[in-house]
C-alpha cells in the first residue's frame, strides 16, 4: 500500500491510537479531514515541513490556525480538568459519576504506573497506551473515589510513564517475575496481556519522521522501517506538521542492524 499526500497544505492535525488492528494519522486538505490508517506493510513517503499548529477538528472539518506554537496554541489546547486529579474536587465533568476502574499498566521490561478510567472503557485505554500487561485493581462508584484511590497507589508506583520510556522496552518482554510479585502484592480482580506484533531484534530508534514501512503500531508509537534500519515514530509529534509527497532525504541515524 502506498499513502499519498497531494498538495497544497495537507497537515497532520491529529492521531488515532492503535486500539484495535491499526493507529492512524488524520490529515487535513482544504479544510476537510481524512484518516491514514498505519496499517503493517504500509508505504509512507512524506516529507515533513513546516511545523504550526494544527487548529481544530469537528467531524470531518478542520479549522486552520497558523500559529507558531505546535501542536496546538493556547487557543486550541484543550485543558483535562483530571489530568493531575487526586479527587480533591467537586466532580466537574458528567463522566466523573460513570462507574470507574482503577488499574495498573506494565511496560517491558519492568515498568509499571497506575491508572484510573471509565470501566466500559478499561481494555482500550489500556490499549492506547500500549501497556504490555495490566491489571484490573478495583471498581469504584465514581471518578472522585477513583481518583483517591489512584493518588494513593501512586505515591508508591508512580502514575505516568514518558513515550521514550516506553519505547526503550519495545524489543524485551515483561519480567515474569517482577509482575507475578506486583499482582500477589495487589490482587487484581483480573489480568490483561496484550501482543503487538512488532517482531523486534532490537530496539528501534526514537525519530521523528514518515517515511518508510509500517512494521507495526503499539498506542501512540509506529514503528517503521527505512533503509534497514527501524525507527519508533510518536504519532503526536507529527501533529502540526506540513506534508510533501516524497520521502525525506535527510540523514537518519542508522541501527546496528543496517551493517548486517
Amino acid at each position: 500500500m502506498r499513502l499519498r499526500v497531494e498538495p497544497p497544505d495537507v497537515q497532520v492535525v491529529g492521531y488515532r491510537a492503535r486500539v484495535d488492528k491499526h493507529a492512524a494519522l488524520l490529515l487535513a486538505e482544504g479544510g476537510s479531514v481524512t484518516t491514514e490508517r498505519l496499517d503493517p506493510d504500509t508505504d509512507l513517503s512524506y516529507t515533513l515541513g513546516e511545523r504550526h499548529c494544527a487548529g481544530a477538528v469537528d467531524g470531518d472539518r478542520h479549522f486552520r490556525c497558523d500559529s507558531d506554537s505546535a501542536p496546538y496554541c493556547p487557543e486550541h489546547t484543550d485543558i483535562w480538568p483530571c489530568a493531575r486529579c487526586t479527587g480533591d474536587c467537586n466532580k466537574p465533568l458528567d463522566t466523573c459519576d460513570e462507574e470507574h476502574a482503577v488499574y495498573l499498566a506494565a511496560f517491558a521490561p519492568d515498568v509499571i504506573k497506575v491508572g484510573v478510567t471509565r470501566s466500559w472503557r478499561l481494555e482500550t485505554r489500556l490499549r492506547e497506551q500500549g501497556a504490555d500487561r495490566a491489571a484490573h485493581l478495583r471498581t469504584v462508584a465514581d471518578g472522585r473515589i477513583a481518583r483517591q484511590v489512584e493518588a494513593d497507589i501512586a505515591t508508591e508506583l508512580g502514575d505516568r510513564v514518558r513515550v521514550p520510556r516506553k519505547i526503550s522496552g519495545f524489543d524485551q518482554s515483561v519480567d515474569t517475575d517482577w509482575w507475578a510479585s506486583l499482582c500477589e502484592r495487589y490482587d487484581p480482580l483480573s489480568t490483561y496481556e496484550f501482543e503487538y506484533d512488532l517482531s523486534l531484534s532490537e530496539r528501534p530508534m526514537a525519530e521523528t519522521l514518515a517515511t518508510g514501512t509500517v512494521r507495526g503500531t503499539k498506542g501512540r508509537v509506529a514503528v517503521l522501517e527505512n533503509n534497514d534500519s527501524v525507527y519508533a515514530v510518536d504519532l503526536r509529534q507529527l501533529v502540526g506538521y506540513e506534508l510533501s509527497d516524497g520521502g525525506t532525504d535527510r540523514d537518519l541515524q542508522s541501527s546496528l542492524g543496517a551493517f548486517g
